[in-house]
């Protein structure tokens, strides 16, 4: 027998066996499964009454709310592609996005339509509107008042196939415009079937929406959730204030987060002297977090610490750090150290590190080469993108452009992206593990390394650093400290204080701007040694 694989099916089971369950938090308002899916009915009635058909592009600007939740299951039912926009970026981003899309329905959050009105007259596709939480003196739809007037009944739903395309994520457009990945619905399908038994999850679970659900659907958490009807808080603004508050508010069970915001949580805690008896599951993605924080994690806070590995080409997680049943018995320090790496391969995925020869590297946790996968989660492919979708996908592997390590267990660890390792004198070395160190020193808020030019060794090691309060460090206090720490070459040869480091809306840093920085800020010699 086949059954396509539909995401639809996830919110027709949490309404059929969690029904009357209040599962969904949002602000002052609470929501059962049944009245999520009345919404989501409406939501689809409203579309159809405005001409949406099946595979037209619906997109939406949003922080974590209802109206954001029920959108990507609203969207579905009509066979429409989901298209979520991120919220840090420039009018200009959107204008392309929305137009290389080839977007319907343009749903926005008011706190975020001046993003939009400079742009509107020149999008050429978009026909429609609808403004959340709309305020009286803006011009567009009011979303509210626009889904009350639809029915609740249920929705005559468009036939699917597991392979249709079922939304369309942008990634950053760092060396030109951003590429819409095409993920379908059997890529989240089976995604979440993988990541919901990696991470655990069951219907006594209370998720805290704090990694925005644009962010490659939240990482897909708006299904597997979804799927076993857990409860869903979502956190429109996640300050760590407000994340700590919903936290003991509503007994959160498990959040996912990028390592910047796991460390604005830590420096919180720090601070205010906060107590929780909660405990709770803390996934993480993004670059690998010093062993330090896993420590500060379940040590201090009392929370498990899980890291994940992936990207949004591959739906987007393909492995997991949790310790294996037989590494249990190692010393807790090496199991921290453990944990921090990006891990071993979920269900479903094949994980493979490769020098320049497709050969897999040595697992002595020293050669580096380049991480490929495949698996059902993997892209179908980069929207109206031929050229870049085969540079990316090679004899059946996407090639992710992440340079790492394996150990003797097997276990991966990210060093870098390929284009920001640093090559020193010939050598490799890792922005990360350098990283690891710096936040050793009790003086470091937050830290990133790039390379920048030498006239000798090619390229070294520059740290840009957020001091913590009341800390009166030097320059070469830190270079001082990685010498002590590391091998010589490894050294940072140059230092940058600033205020904050810039940040995707996910919690990530942004390297590109600091390189960016360094080239404008490069004439004060004051600032830089090298």
């Amino acid at each position: 027998m086949y059954v396509p694989l539909v995401l639809s099916q996830f919110l027709d089971r949490a309404v059929s066996l969690y029904g009357s369950k209040e599962a969904i938090f949002c602000d002052d308002r609470i929501f059962t499964y049944k009245e999520l899916n009345n919404r989501v009915n409406q939501l689809s009635h409203g579309l159809k009454e405005l001409g949406v058909k099946k595979g037209d592009r619906i997109a939406y600007l949003a922080p974590n709310t209802v109206e954001m939740l029920e959108g990507f299951y609203g969207v579905f039912q009509l066979g429409a592609v989901m298209v979520p926009l991120n919220i840090r970026l420039k009018p200009d981003d959107y204008l392309f996005i929305l137009n290389h899309s080839e977007t319907k329905v343009l749903f926005v959050d008011q706190d975020l339509y001046n993003l939009i009105a400079p742009i509107k007259a020149e999008l050429k596709t978009v026909e429609k509107i609808i403004i959340h939480y709309k305020e009286d003196e803006c011009e567009e739809t009011d979303y509210d008042a626009w889904l009350c007037s639809q029915p609740e009944q249920p929705f005559n739903r468009e036939p699917l196939d597991e392979n249709d395309v079922c939304s369309l994520l942008y990634t950053s457009g760092t060396t030109g415009n951003p590429k819409g990945v095409m993920l379908t619905h059997r890529n989240n399908y089976l995604h979440a079937l993988s990541t919901m038994h990696h991470l655990r999850v069951q219907d006594s679970d209370v998720l805290l929406h704090v990694l925005p659900m644009f962010h490659v659907n939240g990482w897909g958490s708006p299904f597997y959730y979804t799927a076993n009807g857990s409860s869903q808080v979502c956190l429109r603004k996640a300050s760590p204030e407000a994340i700590f508050a919903a936290i003991e508010k509503h007994k959160v069970s498990i959040i996912h987060m990028a390592p910047t915001v796991l460390n604005s949580l830590i420096q919180y805690h720090e601070k205010n002297n906060i107590t929780t008896k909660q405990s709770l599951r803390v996934v993480i993605a993004g670059s690998a977090p010093p062993p330090a924080f896993v420590s500060t994690v379940e040590r201090v806070l009392g929370w498990e610490f899980l890291q994940v590995y992936g990207m949004t080409e591959s739906s987007p997680l393909s492995t997991v750090s949790a310790i294996r049943s037989h590494l249990a018995s190692l010393p807790i320090e090496n199991q921290y150290r453990m944990k921090a790496k990006a891990g071993y391969p979920m269900i479903g995925c094949e994980v493979k590190v490769v020098n320049e020869y497709g050969e897999e590297v040595v697992h002595n946790g020293k050669e580096i080469g380049e991480v490929i996968t495949r698996s059902n989660g993997v892209m179908k492919g980069y929207w109206k993108n031929e050229e870049a979708t085969m540079e990316a996908i090679k004899n059946g592997w996407l090639y992710t452009g992440d340079m790492a390590t394996v150990d003797q267990y097997g276990n991966i660890d990210i060093v870098d992206r390929k284009k920001d390792i640093i090559i020193s004198g010939g050598e490799n070395i890792s922005s990360i593990e350098i990283e690891g160190v710096l936040y050793e020193h009790p003086a470091v808020l937050e830290a990133a390394v790039i390379a920048v030019p030498h006239e000798k060794w090619g390229e070294t090691p520059h740290a840009f650093i957020v001091v913590r309060e009341n800390q009166n460090v030097t320059e070469q206090d830190f270079i001082s400290f990685t010498r002590e720490k590391l091998a010589h070459f490894k050294t940072v040869s140059g230092v940058t204080f600033v205020d904050a480091l810039p940040k995707t809306a996910s919690g990530k840093i942004q390297k590109i701007h600091l390189r960016n920085d360094y080239w404008e800020a490069k004439g004060n010699s004051s600032k830089f040694v090298n």
